[in-house]
């Protein structure tokens, strides 16, 4: 299913940008849902008023927690909101549930779902589950359209994430939480699964029930979906900023941060575009800026002035690939209901297609034995700097530090033979170098 998830600077419209995106996709005649993190109602302010009577799509794919029922608000647009406080007491429910006989043994009472409150962090899980549960829900729709069924479910899904450092921690969430639960529980303590009913006899004291070790089962799979769904070349991010002193920055961190994570970044929106050449200074003065500012983003995103906007090209010297900026004028007032949308879903442009199959790695090596007498491991990170950099070798592993965001890489089985040479950063890429240890390095005989 073809995804694009929206991010960007914070304040910069990225809500009105996800629902101007998911409107000029349905109008390229896509059925799209417009997916929403937000709870302040600002998906309410843009769509107000909302035009068509909503109507839920009637089909299965309405699904329940974890998001709500969407409704339809132009032709082939639907929108629905990520219902977190049911996920999380559905979720409780069913871990305390599965814990019961832990639980009996230590006198605890469990939590009712009545008084249940979703801890800090439960968006995300939420949002990582509604990810699955909507890709579902388009596999089942497009078997029955192949199979004759009508035409039901989505080919786009847009979703609207927080801003930029928190979307990438998010996008980051399934890897490392998969690694946590193959600490926490490893596969030989799974396999011992079958020797706890007679420990618990012979300890009198009860021991994590198989209920309990299923769970821990659905959770690495819910995990490992979620990072196929997002490591698909059909997954694709959008960075909104508004042109201004910070925001080439901001969106540099932002590229870095979401290079590490391999996630694709198919274009960078400049939203609230002021009006060039106007009579009065004091528009002048800030439109004047706003250019200076969107000139220095071009150029951060590979693209000087002239070059096309809805195009990608390879930087000269084969670094990493340009990245389309597209603008969006301002319209002079927080933009709503549809006629408002209209004109910014002109300048942004419908979601082109793109295969929903896995993304190539985009981690390599290169063997220079021959020559140099060392293995190179190029990691593509665009828009990182060498002062933000950080690299230890953990064992098998490689803990890679991009200023705010962190990723532990598992090394190639040949480079976990090897000790660390070196690193330098070049054309948006880190290139780690690997000297075979001699100890566990093949000898020619």
């Amino acid at each position: 299913m073809r995804t694009v998830l929206i991010t960007g600077v914070g304040g910069s419209g990225r809500t009105t940008v996800a629902a101007a995106t998911a409107l000029a996709t349905a109008r390229s005649g896509q059925r799209t849902l417009l997916l929403s993190t937000d709870r302040a109602g600002a998906l309410d302010e843009v769509f107000h008023p909302a035009g068509p009577a909503p109507a839920a799509e009637p089909t299965a794919e309405t699904a329940p927690a974890p998001w709500s029922p969407p409704t339809e608000l132009a032709p082939r647009l639907w929108v629905a909101r990520i219902a977190t406080p049911e996920y999380f007491r559905s979720e409780l429910a069913a871990v305390q549930e599965r814990a019961r006989s832990v639980l009996d043994y230590l006198g605890a009472n469990a939590v009712a779902a009545e008084e249940a409150t979703e801890l800090p962090g439960a968006d995300a899980f939420a949002l990582m589950a509604t990810l699955r549960a909507v890709h579902q829900a388009a596999d089942r729709a497009a078997a029955a359209r192949a199979a004759g069924g009508p035409p039901r479910g989505w080919d786009v899904l847009v979703v609207d994430l927080p801003p930029a450092p928190e979307a990438i921690r998010l996008l980051g969430l399934p890897e490392q939480l998969g690694r946590y639960l193959r600490r926490l529980l490893p596969a030989e303590r799974q396999a011992s699964r079958a020797l706890h009913p007679m420990l618990a006899q012979l300890a009198g004291v009860p021991v994590p029930a198989q209920r309990l070790y299923e769970t821990f089962g659905r959770w690495q799979e819910d995990l490992a979906a979620v990072r196929r769904i997002v490591e698909s070349d059909a997954v694709t991010v959008r960075l909104v900023a508004e042109p201004g002193p910070l925001a080439a920055r901001a969106l540099r961190a932002a590229r870095a941060g979401l290079a590490l994570h391999g996630c694709r970044v198919d274009a960078v929106i400049a939203n609230r575009l002021l009006p060039v050449g106007s009579a009065d200074p004091w528009l002048a003065a800030a439109s004047g800026q706003q250019q200076a500012a969107l000139k220095e983003l071009r150029e951060a995103c590979g693209r000087g002035p002239a070059a096309p906007e809805h195009t990608a090209a390879e930087a000269p010297g084969g670094g990493p690939a340009a990245i389309p900026v597209r603008e969006v004028p301002h319209v002079g007032r927080d933009p709503r209901g549809l006629a408002d949308l209209g004109p910014l879903a002109d300048a942004v442009g419908p979601v082109d297609a793109r295969p929903d199959r896995p993304a190539a790695e985009p981690w390599t090596v290169e063997d220079r034995l021959a020559d140099e007498g060392l293995l190179v491991w190029r990691l593509p990170l665009d828009g990182a700097e060498r002062d933000d950099l950080s690299l230890v070798r953990r064992g098998d592993e490689l803990v890679v530090t991009v200023g705010e965001f962190r990723r532990v890489l598992p090394l190639p089985s040949a480079l976990r033979r090897c000790t660390v040479a070196g690193a330098g950063l070049h054309e948006g890429a880190l290139r780690v170098r690997f000297a075979p240890d001699p100890r566990l390095w093949p000898r020619d005989h």
